[in-house]
């Protein structure tokens, strides 16, 4: 699938992940450390850094960011909030979606779905949506940059950018997911 013909299939998921999420703005990540790491840094917790991570965080997560060379603490906000999402509670999304819609960053991680790792960060802060989009190479601000030949927001570039860019085709496979949740035991 190329990146240009398949765009669609990105921005349907992210429409769909807003409208259910009640969240403005949606990044779409190819691992769940990628949307870890994007909500980290479009919260500028960088390197050198303290943040406090939730309760129930896994030892994956500790150590990503241990890897970042942010200092794990407690007694700080916490930076973001995970769900873990499989088909044993895909049915249940909109309620643990409507439970921490109070959070400034929600991280949905699909990989349990084993369409291959994927997660979405949600958000309603736009410079926190536009930071985390900018860690992606061939995100959305460097599709743009190809399509007019301009470069896009200056000012919120990283230093390095990763391949944390969705594949169109997991992309479509989560969608379709989402779209057909309450039907999943029909045969």
């Amino acid at each position: 699938m190329s990146i240009e013909k398949n765009e669609k299939e990105l921005k349907g998921l992210e429409a769909t992940l807003s409208k259910l999420s009640r969240k403005t703005y949606v990044n779409l990540y190819n691992s769940f450390t990628g949307a870890i790491h994007g909500a980290l840094w479009g919260q500028d917790l960088v390197y050198g850094s303290q943040a406090s991570l939730h309760a129930a965080a896994t030892e994956q997560e500790r150590r990503f960011v241990d890897w970042l060379g942010i200092l794990a603490v407690s007694g700080l906000h916490h930076p973001y909030i995970v769900i873990e999402i499989d088909w044993n509670n895909l049915q249940q999304l909109d309620t643990l979606l409507q439970q921490h819609s109070q959070e400034q960053v929600i991280i949905v991680n699909f990989t349990g779905l084993s369409f291959g790792p994927v997660a979405a960060l949600l958000t309603n802060d736009e410079t926190l949506y536009k930071k985390s989009e900018r860690l992606k190479i061939f995100g959305a601000f460097d599709l743009r940059t190809m399509w007019t030949q301009t470069e896009q927001e200056l000012d919120i570039q990283p230093g390095v950018q990763f391949n944390y860019r969705l594949s169109p085709l997991v992309g479509a496979c989560v969608k379709l997911a989402l779209l057909r949740r309450d039907k999943q035991h029909e045969d």
